[in-house]
């Protein structure tokens, strides 16, 4: 290709445009699909990404060749709605459609009552006439009212040649009507029981669809949360004094005065002043960052100590926040969809009983015709009616939701919260597990790990002054200092004439002496040496940090602060390790500290320094290799990564951000709980496979069986609920009984 060519085609690609849609509406894999395929034919769309958990699709198009306009009709016409983009009304109208779907529910499920009890009195003996009719309304009444919606998206399925479970459930209820209405001229067709058949498919259905929809709507709230974490005001500084405005209406240029303990409410540069700021909620950053003049802040950050001044340098879309709203839902869309198993068995079993239903009739038709030369057109109705009510996948559609029910179950009595069907599909095939460091690997918060005295003072006497020094301190490092002091029941006094130097670190006088308790330049500054350097050298190679204690100008000791390892870190990377699995630290501290934290921890790679949208690139890298990757964090800068893997882990101590965006939370601090997770998802994907196996029992037998005409449509029911209960069976009760330590160590 031409270097004209290439430039033509970077240039072509450049100007595309990109639309992130949120679409209802959507139930199964087989929507995905669908949606790519329309939506992807039109022209001037170069490419449609959808994400079902998420009911999300990017697509990227030419605006020359389409429009956005195009793009939502299509999807319409597909039968799907097209939610509005502000977030707020977005929200409404999950919840009006939640509301929606519950009145259907509701409807359905009272309709199924009633005829479960009609029902109930035919078998009990007493049945008149018009039960017939008494079944027929309740049949019209579920199919075309609350069910009328399974209807339009069937027939929107067949338009484009699509066969999925609406296509065959409607098949299976118009199969029950029919013979419903049979049964009012032959005595064959009971005519209550294929009319209570079609009212117990559509209420089994509508109430699946239901608990989906539940599901999605409550677990996509993490950008909106997100945005939570900006200050509704921000004091700007105009000509006029300080006000108090709305963020939305500070503009780049403006200064704003940030106060000790205040959020940062924009991004900006510090253009008066000094402070320490804590970014460890957008940053992940654990120890507090010293910020003067001519040092960018985020917005979402906690102003630590002094009061500063900032001109605001970004606004709207492009501040900190802003953009990781941008990286969650992009990475929601670009997520690669896992087709579960379910999915892939419908994808065949669905067509497979269209086919065996078409092939009754013809061998009751044409077949006998040719053999004794007469259409035996009842006996070809009877045999397709058993085929389509016997081949509804009701038992198949719970053999996953099953297993994972008592997989959560198992895991909450770990303290695991496991939230979503594909963490359970696809455990088995995680080829590398991701890991941020501080509060996943680490504590996330500084702690003492040693303290090295100078001048013939011993360690106590070194963190009796500290200690004292840092007293009344907010700042975390002097906070870690007094709380070590404590664990060693040092009395602490009060010192005289203190103040802090911000970002910096305190002079004081304790007991007549000149007292400084800082950081290495800070010492410097005021003309006292430390010493030690390969000491101090060796301790920041380690990542700790060295702060200084000096008496009337003299160094009197070092003590060095670090976030330490949890307790079950190495064990859990070590397991992790011994299930086969890389183990990559991906974090955005410096390099110096991450490779020394990653050393203790024993984990086999380490990139840091790795902004938000880096590490979405890193995990997608992974994904276009078709590896399975876990990311397992529990900051801001996580959420898009961990939303992006193919199983996400929030570590339950973290932000809402984080755990909004996961597919599993691990409640409290323990980072085993991702090795716990892991053998159990193995587990129940074994129990579904096992679920299927005995689903396929019955309808596999069954339906070949209907074909026959020897299995009364009745008894097709009957063996329905049999699966269903087998099912039920091998989940739960026979779980507990055969594998009292099943879900404790993987095969």
């Amino acid at each position: 290709m031409s270097k004209d060519n290439i430039n033509a085609n970077e240039q072509k690609r450049k100007e595309q445009k990109r639309i992130l849609l949120n679409i209802g509406g959507m139930s199964c894999s087989f929507c995905t699909d669908s949606i790519k395929k329309a939506v992807g034919r039109l022209s001037g769309v170069s490419s449609v990404n959808v994400s079902l958990a998420h009911e999300e699709a990017l697509v990227v198009y030419d605006e020359d060749r389409v429009s956005v306009d195009e793009i939502k009709s299509t999807l319409i016409d597909l039968g799907y709605t097209v939610r509005d983009p502000d977030r707020v009304k977005k929200f409404k109208e999950q919840q009006a459609e939640i509301a929606s779907a519950r009145r259907k529910l509701l409807l359905s499920a009272y309709i199924a009552v009633i005829t479960l009890a009609f029902m109930l009195a035919m078998w009990a003996g007493y049945y008149d006439y018009w039960f017939a009719w008494l079944g027929m309304i309740f049949a019209l009444t579920a199919t075309f009212g609350p069910g009328l919606y399974i209807i339009k998206k069937s027939l929107s399925s067949l338009r484009r040649g699509i066969l999925n479970q609406h296509v065959l459930l409607e098949f299976a209820v118009f199969a029950a009507l029919t013979g419903g209405v049979l049964g009012f001229y032959y005595e064959e067709f009971p005519a209550f029981v294929f009319f209570s058949v079609a009212v117990f498919l559509n209420t089994y259905h509508i109430l699946s669809g239901y608990i989906s929809l539940v599901v999605r709507v409550k677990s996509s709230q993490a950008a909106r949360r997100l945005m939570d974490l900006q200050p509704d005001t921000a004091s700007v500084i105009t000509d006029e004094g300080e006000q108090e405005l709305p963020v939305e209406e500070v503009k780049a240029g403006d200064r704003v005065r940030i106060r000790p303990g205040e959020k940062v409410p924009v991004d900006g540069r510090i253009i008066k002043g000094s402070t320490t700021i804590d970014e460890s909620l957008v940053t992940g950053e654990s120890i507090p960052v010293d910020k003067e003049v001519g040092d960018e802040v985020i917005g979402g950050s906690i102003n630590k100590s002094g009061a500063v001044t900032v001109e605001v340098t970004k606004i709207g879309d492009e501040s900190f926040l802003k953009q990781i709203v941008h990286y969650i839902e992009e990475a929601r869309a670009l997520k690669p969809e896992i087709i579960q198993l379910m999915d892939i068995v419908l994808k065949y079993y669905v067509p497979g009983v269209l086919g065996f239903a078409g092939l009754a009739f013809l061998l009751w038709t044409l077949g006998s015709w040719l053999i004794t030369g007469e259409l035996q057109l009842i006996r070809a109705i009877f045999a397709v009616l058993a085929v389509l009510v016997m081949g509804y996948p009701c038992a198949l559609g719970m053999a996953g939701p099953l297993a994972m029910i008592r997989g959560a179950g198992k895991a909450a009595d770990k303290g695991i919260l496991i939230r979503s069907g594909q963490a359970f599909e696809i455990f088995k095939d995680i080829s590398t597990v991701f890991l941020d460091k501080t509060g996943t690997i680490t504590r996330g918060e500084p702690e003492v790990t040693g303290i090295f005295p100078l001048q013939d003072y011993s360690a106590e006497k070194v963190l009796y002054y500290a200690a004292s020094a840092e007293l009344e301190s907010q700042h975390p490092l002097g906070r870690a200092i007094v709380e070590e002091a404590r664990q060693r029941e040092i009395q602490l006094d009060e010192v005289q004439e203190f103040s802090s130097i911000s970002g910096r670190g305190i002079r004081a006088k304790m007991e007549k002496q000149e007292l400084l308790v800082g950081s290495l330049p800070f010492l410097l500054e005021s003309e006292v040496k430390a010493g030690e350097e390969e000491k101090i050298q060796e301790l920041e190679s380690r990542g700790h940090t060295v702060i200084a204690v000096a008496l009337d100008q003299k160094a009197i000791g070092l003590i060095a602060i670090a976030d330490n390892l949890k307790e079950d870190a190495r064990e859990a990377i070590s397991q992790l390790k011994e299930a086969g699995m890389e183990t990559v630290m991906l974090t955005g501290d410096g390099k110096e500290t991450a490779e020394a934290v990653a050393e203790k921890a024993g984990l086999d790679r380490v990139l840091s320094r790795v902004l938000p949208q880096n590490k979405v690139e890193q995990i997608r890298k992974f994904q276009q290799e078709d590896k399975k990757v876990v990311m397992v964090g529990d900051g801001i800068n996580d959420a898009p990564a961990i939303t992006q893997a193919d199983i996400g882990i929030a570590i339950g101590t973290g932000t809402d951000i984080a755990l909004e965006a996961s597919d599993i939370i691990i409640m409290g601090e323990r980072l085993i709980g991702v090795v716990d997770s892991y053998h159990i998802g193995k587990k129940s994907y074994r129990k579904t496979r096992q679920n299927l196996i005995l689903a396929f029992s019955f309808n596999g037998v069954g339906v070949p069986l209907a074909v026959t005409g020897l299995l009364h449509p009745a008894w097709a029911m009957v063996a329905m609920i049999l699966s269903v209960s087998t099912v039920l069976v091998n989940s739960f009760l026979l779980g507990d009984l055969l594998g009292k330590n099943d879900d404790s160590q993987a095969d």
